[in-house]
Parts: structure tokens; C-alpha cells; sequence
């Protein structure tokens, strides 16, 4: 290795301080050392997660700060892109012995077949690396609601409200974290003209309720037919849940889950770490929990 490549590395590895580093490479790891968690089999509700080789360590995070702090034991299905290793796929196992985790090749052949009289769709699921997110997650979904969840999430404490509007039978919105602002592929404008409703601002697909019946695939098939929606890889897959959830009526949680590049937890129940502040899921959100106990309370 050259001495430019190993100077550029050091920068890398510590571009956000050595405390940020140690959390990141080190403490993170003592996740594995947590006990199992157990009886996830509640189908009043059902967590989806779309992960890959680099990111199912913070899935783990998520998901057991999620347990930890609501007391909810949720079915869980853990969707891979095709990038796990059979070892990660045995950890997440092992961690979460009752979820359903679907590999990919599985998943293409099901999601196919049900997308087959959807054109639109078919070819979406075919090219958008996150669209399984959309698709899988209403394919699989073995329950009336399911709470989306991104890996990039840590919990503090219960997240009430949230839980709340989960568990409320007579409660028929969809429910997710307010975003920076709107961040959509598509003028809401023409949304509205077009199918005669409001695309609510700020709609994030990092945490929320879904009901799966607003998964509707014959909506979106209606919806990739509009002018550049497919224009920002990594937007489409939020705006067609925002479109959906907004035909079928959504509201956004209150807002101390709304996602905030500024300031710190600030008491909030969770923080949505999305990748400008990513960073901080580790120098702030991991060292947090670790001070607070968390990791001895799970066994570790």
C-alpha cells in the first residue's frame, strides 16, 4: 500500500473524530454479544426491513433498541438485497430467532409472478435496487399493518405515540417521521391534478405505520406512468409511498420523530440517522445507549 493510500485511509477512518471511530469499529460490534430476541410472533403488526452486507449491523441496533424500549414483540421479516453472507444471514438469525428472513433469489421469483400483470411495476422491481422495499414488503406482509423501518433508526425510550396510532384499531392513516423537507420525484401539484389528491409535505419512509391495504399495486402501476417519476434513484421509492399512503390518508407522527440534521436527541424517542448525519449514529446514538446501559441490560 502506497503511503498516499494509507494517509487517505487514516482520514477516512477518523474524517469525524476518534470518538465517533471507536464507537463505530468497536463498540458497535458488542451488539453481537447481546442475548436473542425472543417470541417475535405478535401479528398485530409486522416490521419489514430491507438490509445488505454493510448495513445489517446497524439493523441490529434498530431492532433491538426497537424491542428493548416499546416492550412489543412484532413478527419481524428481514428482506436481503442479495448481498448477505450466509454468516450474516445466521446472525441475524440467531439474534432474531422467529423473523422470516427472505434472500433474494426467492424474492425475485414470488415478487415477479405477482407483478407479472403490472408492466410498470415489473420493470421497476426488475432496475431500482430499493424497490423491494415497496414491493416485497406488500408481498410478504403477513399482516393488516407493518411498521416500516430503516436500519439507520435508534430508539431511547418508548416510542408511545407511534405505538399508540399501531394499536389503535379505529385509526386508518398512514403514519411515518416528517422528513428535512419534501423530497419527492414528482410535483405534488400535478399529483393532485392528475388523481385528485394532496401529497402531504415532508413524508419520510424511515419509520412509520403502513396499512397494507394502501400497498395497492394496482395503484402503482397508475403512478409510474407519471412525467419523471423515476428521475432520483433514491427518491422513487419514498415517493410512491408517500403517494400511496397519501391516497389512502396519511398524516406524519409527531414532531419529535421528525428528522433533524441539527441539535442532538434531545429527549425524542428515537432519532432517524439518514446519511448526512450518519456519523452521529455512532458518536452520539450508540455512545448514548451504551452510557445509559443498554448493552448490560440485553445481556451483553
Amino acid at each position: 500500500m502506497s503511503l498516499g493510500s494509507l494517509v487517505l485511509q487514516v482520514r477516512q477512518k477518523y474524517e469525524h473524530g476518534f470518538q465517533t471511530a471507536h464507537f463505530r469499529d468497536t463498540v458497535r460490534f458488542r451488539i453481537l454479544d447481546t442475548k436473542p430476541i425472543l417470541d417475535t410472533t405478535d401479528r398485530s403488526c409486522e416490521i419489514h426491513v430491507l438490509t445488505y452486507e454493510k448495513d445489517w449491523l446497524n439493523l441490529i441496533w434498530a431492532l433491538k433498541t426497537f424491542y428493548h424500549y416499546s416492550g412489543r414483540r412484532y413478527a419481524l421479516c428481514i428482506h436481503d438485497d442479495g448481498t448477505l453472507t450466509a454468516d450474516n444471514r445466521a446472525t441475524l438469525q440467531h439474534h432474531f430467532p422467529n423473523a422470516r428472513i427472505i434472500d433474494r433469489p426467492t424474492a425475485d421469483q414470488d415478487v415477479l409472478a405477482k407483478l407479472a400483470d403490472y408492466p410498470r411495476c415489473l420493470e421497476f422491481r426488475k432496475t431500482n435496487h430499493l424497490s423491494p422495499k415497496v414491493f416485497d414488503f406488500a408481498a410478504y406482509l403477513e399482516s393488516d399493518r407493518m411498521l416500516l423501518l430503516d436500519s439507520d433508526v435508534l430508539f431511547f425510550a418508548e416510542p408511545t405515540a407511534l405505538l399508540q396510532q399501531i394499536e389503535d384499531s379505529n385509526y386508518r392513516l398512514n403514519t411515518v417521521n416528517g422528513d428535512v423537507s419534501s423530497a419527492y420525484t414528482v410535483d405534488p401539484a400535478i399529483v393532485q391534478q392528475k388523481f385528485g389528491f394532496e401529497v402531504i409535505d415532508r413524508f419520510n419512509s424511515g419509520l412509520g405505520l403502513i396499512h397494507k391495504d394502501s400497498l395497492n399495486f394496482d395503484w402503482i402501476e397508475e403512478f409510474l406512468a407519471l412525467p419523471d417519476i423515476l428521475g432520483h434513484f433514491w427518491r422513487i421509492e419514498q415517493t410512491l409511498y408517500a403517494l400511496c399512503s397519501c391516497r389512502f390518508g396519511a398524516e406524519l407522527l409527531p414532531p419529535e420523530y421528525d428528522v433533524h440534521l441539527e441539535g442532538d436527541i434531545n429527549g425524542a424517542p428515537s432519532r432517524h440517522y439518514v446519511g448526512r448525519i450518519r456519523h452521529l449514529m455512532y458518536g452520539e446514538g450508540i455512545r448514548h445507549l451504551t452510557k445509559s446501559g443498554f448493552l448490560k441490560q440485553l445481556g451483553a
